[in-house]
């Protein structure tokens, strides 16, 4: 597997002290109004015209303000949350399990970032190491037993290791064998509603590992390939740790608003519940050694 000697091999060996993992984005380019001249017009039109550009661009400079001011509250309070658990967390690292979606992989990112973990995607792993996406599929079609061995050597490399987040494929709770590598690090099951899934993959918002491609591209195919394929694998997603669901989180924030949109929960709110599930489970584990010791 050069490809897990190549990206984690020598950079990420367990518990190695991370430097801050912050990300690089800037801030958006405000753009300028220009003065144009005007034409000849009585003062007081002059006036109204001057006074309601003013308007119009306070309005939208308090508005863009207080957006960015309510995401800079999320992101402070998950970094909060990630810094008040990470002692106890000592480098555990953190797999993330369920059918795959737009909001798992954006979760991993957040969650490594405010943990400063290194955050990688096993499929990737697998698919590179293959030769890119085409040659994996090549691969599972020529011998899919090999492919899967692939996956479980993956996991394996990464799992002995310490500090990620791992975005975890299909493969990963379908053997007893790979389970029980999840079982070195805190598993997280990312519950997200089936038809949202099937929509991301025919509006190509996101794709499949090569083992779990879809063979039909009409929508109701994909649909009933992704119901197979998450009937598939749910005996494994209940062995997680921790459950975190879209349609839970929306339901929370229904019955505080009267009603929700699953599409308008956040990974950002995502990320707070499994670090309070993360919390729940480091505390447990804390009681548990503390009762443990000799008087």
């Amino acid at each position: 597997m050069e490809i897990i000697q190549t990206c984690v091999r020598g950079r990420c060996p367990a518990f190695f002290p991370l430097t801050p993992m912050l990300s690089s984005s800037g801030l958006s380019p405000v753009s300028t109004l220009l003065s144009l001249k005007p034409k000849a017009s009585p003062p007081r039109r002059l006036f109204s015209n001057t006074c309601t550009r003013a308007l119009l661009e306070n309005n939208t400079s308090v508005a863009t303000k207080a957006v960015e001011l309510e995401d800079d509250d999320m992101s402070l309070t998950i970094k909060k949350r990630a810094l008040e658990i990470s002692s106890d967390l000592k480098g555990t690292s953190i797999f993330l399990v369920g059918i795959n979606s737009s909001y798992k992989s954006s979760l991993g990112r957040i969650l490594a970032d405010a943990l400063r973990y290194y955050y990688f995607d096993s499929d990737s792993l697998v698919e590179e190491a293959a030769g890119g996406k085409m040659s994996a599929i090549a691969f599972v079609e020529k011998d899919e037993e090999g492919y899967l061995a692939s996956e479980t050597e993956v996991l394996k490399q990464l799992s002995s290791m310490g500090r990620l987040v791992v975005c975890a494929g299909n493969g990963a709770v379908k053997s007893t064998t790979n389970l029980a590598l999840l079982r070195h690090g805190i598993s997280i099951w990312v519950d997200v509603p089936l038809d949202l899934v099937a929509r991301e993959i025919s509006e190509d918002r996101i794709q499949f590992s090569a083992s779990d491609m879809p063979r039909c591209g009409s929508s109701s195919e994909v649909q009933a390939q992704v119901i197979a394929l998450y009937n598939s694998a749910e005996g494994g997603y209940n062995t997680a740790d921790v459950v975190v669901s879209l349609q839970s989180e929306c339901a929370d924030v229904a019955s505080q608003l009267g009603r929700c949109d699953v599409e308008t929960v956040s990974a950002e709110d995502l990320c707070l519940t499994v670090l309070k599930g993360i919390e729940r489970l480091v505390r447990a584990k804390k009681m548990m050694e503390e009762a443990g010791r000799p008087f």
